[in-house]
């Protein structure tokens, strides 16, 4: 089984959404099977096989997330994170302003799927592989 160690090891490689993809790369070797992210305070949990779980503590301070999303938008600050202009506070700030409650990285299915605070899914992208 995997650990929150191996785990922010992994993502300490990661500097903007240009090496998401290779972040997830490492998750799966860990056994990692998918992790949720929840915006308002950076907490993470992270899934793997016969429902074990382990979750990282909070990240940063907490950040209100806006009650109603606004689509559009989130889709113009997730293409210039994913280009490398954000890191990732700026990219959770920008998630929060758009309503962005969380997100769930599912790797066996290789989607990252964004949701409201009503638990709507506001968009699901494809992870490059």
């Amino acid at each position: 089984m995997f650990t929150i160690d191996q785990i922010k090891e992994a993502h300490a490689k990661v500097k903007t959404g240009a090496d998401f993809p290779n972040y997830i790369q490492d998750l799966i070797i860990l056994g990692v099977k998918g992790y949720d992210t929840f915006v308002h305070d950076g907490h993470v949990e992270y899934y793997g096989v016969n429902n074990y779980s382990v979750t990282a503590d909070e990240k940063y301070n907490e950040i209100k997330v806006a009650d109603f999303p606004n689509k559009e938008l989130f889709i113009e600050f997730l293409v210039k994170h994913q280009h490398g202009e954000t890191d990732y506070i700026t990219f959770c700030n920008h998630c929060a302003q758009c309503g962005i409650a969380k997100w769930r990285v599912d790797i066996l299915e290789m989607t990252c799927t964004y949701f409201d605070k009503s638990q709507n899914e506001i968009l699901i992208e494809k992870i490059p592989g």
